[in-house]
């Protein structure tokens, strides 16, 4: 197993070897959603087998729907593919130049960061993107994919190595873990910092506190999503209630789903109003003492821990706040700097809840669900980070890049 791994991290830091051009790079990309495109059956029949052991193994249904692969999520990973090929090569950009008094000529250029290990559950897509994004942007990768999606993922990364090898590219730029074995990924996570560069998780709490838990490299990922809406004193209500509804409930189980709601207490006359949109569509409410002798409708009393919960399901804790600050506290307080918005009319107090809440991504006036590396136009994201250094947010390929400085002299010497 050891050896199995250590092979793999060798392959993955020879591919780096070969430097690429940015019309080759975008060739590849075309291929491979050539053979995507030719091999649209075979996908589908391949993740069969995948949702047959997870039907068999009485996996959740809403697990097994992420899982699954149909002509419509295929043609979105076609067109995440497409749309990254034709970005702007982020390799070798350079960001910054200037002259010292000396003579000296300094450049700050980016650079791949090297080899990439993806360690990851369930979204077969992610194998698709993941690889795209990683190859753009000059880096390897090691995927590690979880078994519920053992064969949809395999044929993904095979179809990129084929065609890495139709241009003559050396097919270790993408590997596949190809071994159900768990202790696998304690070994990649502990054991092979000298050949990855960096892990991201993409999957549940429980995985990600794992990686960050056990890995000796650097690690890009969120831990938990405990994102916020907060309705101000002014609002349009329509709009509020429109916008709370996706928030909370287009896709309950993703990292960007609103989990706490609070509201101004100028705006207590609406409680009832909000809430009952939201229980009509099935949501169980979650109220602090205050919001609980208002609203009419059945509700739990919340508490601390329900603050700090990422429910991942139709239900929401809901706080009547007295002011702006008390909002942007409870955020700061108990959000896990993911993704926090403020609905409101006033261009003010949305820009003062925007430069004060600690989130990686701020929204006004909008959905939390908006925090997707798709939606904020990179065609795809290895994942959302939460991390207070660099990057943050949905890391797309812009950054998946590092940098160094290029320094170039005519005989100077330093004093």
């Amino acid at each position: 197993m050891n050896k199995l791994l250590n092979k793999i991290g060798i392959k993955a830091k020879n591919a780096l070897k070969d430097r690429l051009n940015t019309k080759i790079k975008n060739k590849v990309l075309q291929d491979y959603l050539k053979l995507i495109k030719q091999n649209k059956n075979k996908l589908i029949n391949e993740n069969k087998k995948d949702i047959k052991s997870a039907e068999t193994k009485k996996l959740k249904k809403n697990f097994i729907k992420r899982l699954s692969l149909n002509e419509q999520k295929i043609n979105s990973i076609i067109k995440s593919i497409k749309t990254i090929s034709k970005f702007k090569d982020p390799v070798d950009f350079e960001i910054e130049k200037w002259k010292r008094p000396n003579g000296l000529k300094i450049k700050k250029v980016t650079i791949p960061i090297g080899v990439i290990g993806v360690i990851y559950e369930s979204r077969p897509n992610v194998t698709a993107d993941v690889s795209t994004l990683c190859f753009k942007s000059g880096n390897s990768v090691i995927l590690r994919g979880g078994s519920e999606a053992y064969f949809s993922n395999k044929i993904l990364a095979n179809l990129f190595r084929k065609a890495l090898q139709k241009n003559k590219i050396n097919k270790n730029f993408v590997q596949f873990i190809d071994n159900k074995n768990r202790k696998l990924v304690d070994f990649m996570l502990s054991k092979m910092n000298s050949y990855i560069d960096v892990i991201i998780p993409r999957g549940g709490k429980n995985l990600v506190k794992k990686v960050q838990d056990l890995s000796s490299v650097p690690v890009i990922g969120h831990l938990e999503g405990i994102c916020h809406t907060y309705i101000d004193k002014d609002i349009n209500l329509k709009m509020a209630k429109r916008i709370v509804v996706n928030a909370k409930l287009r896709n309950t189980s993703i990292c960007g789903a609103t989990e706490t709601l609070l509201i101004h207490k100028k705006n207590s006359k609406f409680i009832n109003d909000i809430l009952n949109e939201l229980t009509k569509s099935g949501c169980v409410i979650y109220a602090d003492r205050k919001i609980k002798k208002i609203y009419k409708g059945k509700s739990k009393l919340a508490n601390a821990k329900i603050w700090s919960t990422e429910f991942l399901s139709a239900k929401i804790s809901v706080k009547l706040v007295n002011n702006i600050n008390e909002a942007i506290n409870h955020v700061n307080k108990y959000g896990t700097m993911h993704t926090d918005a403020i609905i409101t009319k006033n261009k003010v107090s949305a820009k003062y809840f925007i430069k004060n809440v600690k989130s990686s991504i701020a929204i006004h006036n909008s959905s939390t669900q908006f925090a997707d590396g798709g939606e904020f136009g990179f065609g795809g994201e290895v994942g959302i980070s939460t991390n207070k250094l660099p990057p943050r947010g949905p890391v797309g390929l812009s950054q998946l890049v590092s940098y160094k400085y290029e320094v170039y002299g005519s005989g100077q010497i330093r004093k």
